[in-house]
């Protein structure tokens, strides 16, 4: 991302730019590549206050998701999925300096599944976000707990946010 408001590819090896992509309205503050089903695509957050969702292959934006109420900092892609399609993680989330995670499903374009509110006494703003698994004994066929942990403005720490069990 960056302050020109695009998107750019680079390629690494003969430092030419592969891509950009133009849509956003403001500083791009976060932009991550998908992974799995996602390969192929590229998730970004704005001043704007807006996440979008890129095709990298055809250069063109696929999905803009709003309802944040200032800049997004984090982008992440989750390995949640909707209605038991196991193949195939359709949600993504956000963070925000308006102290929310927000949940999407990228197959709509619609408000967002889920809202999550940050502490207003102890964040700032949530800066940054990360999915992490943290195996644990198996008990009824639970094998890990996933953790959502995110960064927040205030005196810079990172906090274990929240806690979801995954089935296998």
């Amino acid at each position: 991302g960056s302050n020109d408001e695009t998107i750019r590819i680079w390629d690494i090896e003969t430092t030419k730019q592969l891509n950009i992509f133009k849509g956003h309205k403001n500083y791009v503050r976060s932009a991550k590549y998908g992974s799995n089903e996602l390969l192929s695509t590229i998730l970004s957050g704005s001043d704007d206050n807006s996440v979008r969702l890129w095709d990298i292959r055809s250069g063109k934006q696929i999905q803009v998701f709003n309802g944040h109420t200032h800049w997004v900092d984090a982008v992440e892609y989750s390995p949640f999925v909707i209605k038991n399609n196991i193949s195939n993680s359709s949600v993504i989330c956000s963070g925000s300096w308006d102290n929310t995670i927000r949940f999407w499903d990228i197959r709509s374009n619609k408000n967002e599944l889920y809202m999550i509110k940050g502490d207003y006494e102890k964040d700032n703003g949530i800066l940054c976000l990360k999915f992490i698994e943290l195996k644990k004994k198996e008990t009824k066929n639970v094998k890990y707990d996933l953790n959502l942990c995110y960064g927040s403005g205030s005196e810079m720490k990172v906090f274990l946010f929240e806690k979801f069990d995954q089935r296998k």
